[in-house]
């Protein structure tokens, strides 16, 4: 069964990710959740996980086609009894005006699950019902069919209702009230990570507490069974040679897409995690290290206190092993991080020079990728669509294998390069999705197979 709805905003910060934790922590009382997050987002997934205790997965109708996009909501959903998809940004908003791809509309679209709309009711009463009415009917092949008030109280909440429910077809599911102590702090990238967010079980517990007083959950079950069955294409994924694979995780390394290491399961790799900030050395027999995203320069100096394991980390590196380093997981490579006071710290010292944070967004949204000098992702000319989101700079002096390219009605805006090759493997601002283009990871883990394979 396709049971499920998605939750969408009618903009950014009108409490999608707050309603969203709070509706499956109810759910998950009773109903196994599968949580979906909209977009390439790492930190709201896993507040999903831990609501849950059911790993989120990323669906993201720009960078992976409609029909993985399917494959992978139905590969990650035929196994719980709901799913909720907590969307990004405006319901509408996408890569750009007059394409869908990208928005949350499109993927409910093209999953046939019905939304559920947050609206902020502060400050309207009859009004309401225009702001409903036309998200509901701007793209009628979407289907809102639900509304949630957030930041109003019982009294106000009764006049919101009456209007919607008097001028459109869409049902009224509650209401959020405000609640400061389940507010979460934000960092430069968003929210606080779920590491680091201290008594996050009692915030959540006070949350469900509220939403069961004022949303119908009930109805909300109700309306899932109201999504359209998928037909489906299976990815048939190659199964290679097992191979053992390290990876970076802790509180400063942790942005991975959980379908990126379940597609390296499936090709029969073994994952074996190791923390930079508390490891020693790293595993042995280790055919490939994968260091992800997260905030290195929040914990600079552990990291540069914790010499042992950056010196195995470097002379592992030096030595050959295959390896894949993107945006903090790349800062951590170079020889030198600067935050955002200007203190300097010592990093693995394996690309030459260093990384600086800076007050403003350097990169972010959707690009394209084409590789410009062959290196372990795949020959010249192969593309991916890719997506960045950093507010450091790099001055790394290492050859560059990426041409990377952002575009409006398919006439490239900015050209840049990307992609430090060194040694066997590639650093990068990139976050990929391996979904996007499964070559690029099958070339990766060829050359796993051959370090491992030279190295009997």
């Amino acid at each position: 069964m396709n049971n499920g709805f998605v939750i969408a905003g009618t903009n950014s910060g009108v409490g999608k990710t707050t309603l969203s934790l709070g509706i499956m922590a109810v759910l998950s009382d009773y109903m196994k959740v599968q949580p979906f997050k909209t977009g390439p987002d790492y930190i709201d997934t896993a507040y999903h996980t831990f609501v849950t205790g059911n790993k989120s997965r990323n669906l993201d109708t720009w960078i992976n086609d409609e029909e993985t996009v399917k494959y992978l909501f139905n590969k990650n959903a035929s196994h719980s009894d709901i799913s909720v998809v907590e969307g990004v940004m405006g319901l509408y908003d996408s890569k750009e005006i007059g394409d869908k791809k990208g928005s949350t509309a499109h993927l409910a679209e093209i999953l046939g699950l019905p939304i559920v709309l947050i609206v902020n009711g502060k400050g309207m009463a009859g009004s309401a019902a225009a702001i409903v009415k036309g998200y509901a009917e701007l793209m009628p092949e979407v289907m809102v069919k639900g509304v949630i008030f957030n930041q109003v109280g019982h009294g106000h909440y009764a006049l919101l209702k009456e209007a919607v429910e008097a001028y459109t077809e869409v049902k009224v599911y509650g209401y959020i009230e405000k609640i400061d102590e389940v507010e979460i702090s934000e960092r430069h990238l968003g929210l606080l990570p779920a590491y680091e967010t201290l008594q996050l079980g009692l915030k959540m517990e006070k949350l469900k507490e509220s939403l069961k007083k004022t949303v119908d959950f009930e109805g909300l079950i109700a309306l899932s069974k109201e999504a359209r069955e998928l037909d489906v294409k299976k990815i048939e994924i190659p199964r290679k040679e097992p191979i053992r694979i390290g990876l970076a995780k802790d509180k400063a390394f942790n942005f991975y897409y959980e379908d990126n290491i379940d597609l390296l399961k499936e090709m029969g790799a073994e994952f074996i995690e190791f923390s930079p900030l508390q490891s020693s050395f790293l595993p042995d027999h280790l055919h490939l290290l994968l260091f992800g995203g997260g905030f290195p320069e929040v914990f600079a100096d552990e990291l540069q206190d914790n010499g042992a394991i950056r010196r195995d980390i470097g002379d592992r590196l030096a030595c050959g092993t295959p390896y894949l380093a993107e945006c903090g997981g790349m800062m951590y490579l170079a020889e030198e991080l600067i935050d955002f006071t200007g203190d300097k710290y010592q990093m693995i010292g394996f690309l030459k020079g260093y990384t600086e944070m800076t007050s403003k967004l350097q990169r972010f949204g959707y690009a394209t990728a084409e590789i410009a000098s062959k290196c372990i992702y795949g020959n010249i000319g192969d593309t991916i669509r890719i997506h960045e989101f950093h507010r450091s700079k790099a001055s790394i002096d290492e050859n560059k294998a990426l041409k990377i390219w952002k575009d409006k009605k398919n006439i490239k805006t900015k050209e840049w390069q990307g992609g430090y090759i060194k040694g066997n493997g590639i650093s990068t601002y990139a976050h990929f999705h391996y979904y996007a283009n499964i070559n690029f990871i099958e070339k990766v883990y060829h050359q796993a197979i051959a370090h491992k394979n030279n190295r009997r």
